[in-house]
Protein backbone atom coordinates (compact mmCIF):
# COMPACT_ATOMS: atom_id res chain seq x y z
CA UNK A 1 0.00 0.00 0.00
CA UNK A 2 1.73 3.00 -1.28
CA UNK A 3 -0.79 6.27 -1.20
CA UNK A 4 1.75 8.66 -1.18
CA UNK A 5 -0.88 11.75 -0.24
CA UNK A 6 -3.17 9.28 2.06
CA UNK A 7 -5.66 9.86 -0.53
CA UNK A 8 -6.63 13.15 0.45
CA UNK A 9 -5.25 15.20 -2.91
CA UNK A 10 -1.93 16.51 -2.18
CA UNK A 11 -2.86 17.14 1.62
CA UNK A 12 -1.48 14.05 3.96
CA UNK A 13 -3.49 12.21 5.64
CA UNK A 14 -3.70 12.58 9.65
CA UNK A 15 -2.74 8.91 10.07
CA UNK A 16 -0.15 8.12 12.97
CA UNK A 17 3.48 7.17 12.31
CA UNK A 18 5.19 4.18 12.76
CA UNK A 19 8.93 4.39 14.05
CA UNK A 20 11.43 1.40 14.06
CA UNK A 21 14.52 4.01 14.80
CA UNK A 22 16.37 7.12 16.45
CA UNK A 23 12.39 8.26 16.35
CA UNK A 24 11.64 5.72 19.02
CA UNK A 25 10.94 6.44 22.74
CA UNK A 26 14.46 6.91 24.41
CA UNK A 27 16.34 6.94 21.00
CA UNK A 28 18.47 10.21 19.98
CA UNK A 29 15.72 12.03 18.26
CA UNK A 30 12.57 11.09 19.83
CA UNK A 31 12.38 13.52 22.54
CA UNK A 32 13.40 16.69 19.82
CA UNK A 33 11.00 15.95 17.52
CA UNK A 34 8.20 13.81 19.18
CA UNK A 35 8.35 14.86 22.78
CA UNK A 36 5.26 16.74 24.38
CA UNK A 37 3.91 16.51 20.43
CA UNK A 38 2.46 13.12 20.55
CA UNK A 39 -1.05 11.67 22.49
CA UNK A 40 -0.20 8.07 22.77
CA UNK A 41 2.96 5.75 21.82
CA UNK A 42 2.51 1.89 21.63
CA UNK A 43 4.36 -1.06 20.83
CA UNK A 44 3.71 -1.90 16.97
CA UNK A 45 5.24 -4.56 14.00
CA UNK A 46 5.52 -3.64 10.17
CA UNK A 47 5.27 -6.59 8.00
CA UNK A 48 7.35 -7.10 4.81
CA UNK A 49 9.32 -4.62 5.98
CA UNK A 50 13.22 -5.15 7.08
CA UNK A 51 16.02 -2.70 8.57
CA UNK A 52 19.75 -2.04 7.03
CA UNK A 53 22.14 -0.57 9.12
CA UNK A 54 23.04 2.91 7.75
CA UNK A 55 25.49 5.61 9.00
CA UNK A 56 23.66 5.86 13.05
CA UNK A 57 20.33 5.07 11.95
CA UNK A 58 18.25 2.12 10.17
CA UNK A 59 16.67 1.98 6.72
CA UNK A 60 13.59 0.47 6.49
CA UNK A 61 13.25 -1.42 3.26
CA UNK A 62 9.96 -3.50 1.55
CA UNK A 63 10.71 -7.08 1.68
CA UNK A 64 8.22 -9.99 1.47
CA UNK A 65 8.38 -11.97 5.07
CA UNK A 66 10.33 -9.04 6.66
CA UNK A 67 8.71 -7.86 10.13
CA UNK A 68 9.96 -5.26 11.60
CA UNK A 69 9.31 -4.03 15.48
CA UNK A 70 8.82 0.04 16.47
CA UNK A 71 6.42 2.04 18.15
CA UNK A 72 3.20 3.87 16.67
CA UNK A 73 2.77 7.50 17.44
CA UNK A 74 -0.01 9.34 17.22
CA UNK A 75 0.63 12.84 16.67
CA UNK A 76 -1.46 15.57 18.84
CA UNK A 77 -4.15 17.00 16.32
CA UNK A 78 -3.11 20.72 17.08
CA UNK A 79 0.70 20.15 16.19
CA UNK A 80 0.33 17.04 13.39
CA UNK A 81 1.38 19.71 10.75
CA UNK A 82 4.59 20.74 12.14
CA UNK A 83 5.40 17.48 13.33
CA UNK A 84 4.88 15.47 9.87
CA UNK A 85 6.82 18.44 8.11
CA UNK A 86 9.75 18.46 10.43
CA UNK A 87 9.32 14.17 9.78
CA UNK A 88 10.26 15.10 6.42
CA UNK A 89 13.08 17.41 6.97
CA UNK A 90 14.84 14.51 9.51
CA UNK A 91 14.19 11.79 6.68
CA UNK A 92 15.68 13.73 3.83
CA UNK A 93 12.00 13.10 2.59
CA UNK A 94 10.70 15.00 -0.48
CA UNK A 95 7.43 14.40 -1.00
CA UNK A 96 6.66 16.95 -4.13
CA UNK A 97 10.63 15.40 -5.56
CA UNK A 98 10.83 11.93 -4.51
CA UNK A 99 14.28 11.70 -6.57
CA UNK A 100 15.79 13.19 -4.45
CA UNK A 101 14.36 12.07 -1.41
CA UNK A 102 16.71 9.45 0.70
CA UNK A 103 12.76 8.36 2.58
CA UNK A 104 9.67 8.24 1.03
CA UNK A 105 6.75 8.64 3.50
CA UNK A 106 4.27 5.79 2.42
CA UNK A 107 0.94 4.47 3.85
CA UNK A 108 1.43 1.02 5.16
CA UNK A 109 -0.04 -1.11 7.80
CA UNK A 110 0.79 -1.69 10.85
CA UNK A 111 -0.25 -4.37 13.64
CA UNK A 112 -0.32 -3.06 17.29
CA UNK A 113 -0.02 -5.17 20.39
CA UNK A 114 -4.09 -6.14 20.31
CA UNK A 115 -3.70 -7.69 17.13
CA UNK A 116 -5.33 -4.71 15.53
CA UNK A 117 -4.07 -3.94 12.23
CA UNK A 118 -3.95 0.53 11.52
CA UNK A 119 -2.70 2.14 8.64
CA UNK A 120 0.92 4.02 9.18
CA UNK A 121 2.90 6.62 7.58
CA UNK A 122 6.36 5.09 7.87
CA UNK A 123 9.90 6.30 5.94
CA UNK A 124 10.62 3.13 3.43
CA UNK A 125 14.17 3.90 2.18
CA UNK A 126 13.65 5.80 -1.25
CA UNK A 127 14.05 3.14 -4.12
CA UNK A 128 17.67 4.43 -5.51
CA UNK A 129 19.15 4.00 -1.88
CA UNK A 130 16.94 0.42 -1.31
CA UNK A 131 18.45 -1.18 -3.95
CA UNK A 132 21.88 -0.78 -2.92
CA UNK A 133 20.71 -1.75 0.04
CA UNK A 134 19.49 -5.44 -0.82
CA UNK A 135 22.53 -5.75 -3.00
CA UNK A 136 25.48 -4.52 -0.29
CA UNK A 137 24.00 -3.51 2.89
CA UNK A 138 23.92 -4.73 6.01
CA UNK A 139 20.92 -6.68 7.25
CA UNK A 140 19.76 -5.87 11.20
CA UNK A 141 18.96 -9.47 12.23
CA UNK A 142 15.50 -10.17 14.45
CA UNK A 143 13.82 -6.80 12.93
CA UNK A 144 14.66 -4.33 15.77
CA UNK A 145 17.61 -1.93 15.57
CA UNK A 146 19.69 -1.78 18.71
CA UNK A 147 21.20 1.63 18.11
CA UNK A 148 20.58 4.47 20.16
Amino acid sequence: MNEGDGGRGGTPARLPVFVYGTLRPGRCNHDRFLGGRTVAEVPARMRDVVLYEGPGYPYAVARPGGEVRGELVTVDPERYEEVLAALDVLEGCRPGDPGRSLYDRVVREALVEDGGAVRAWVYLAAERVARRLRLSGTLVRGGEWPGR
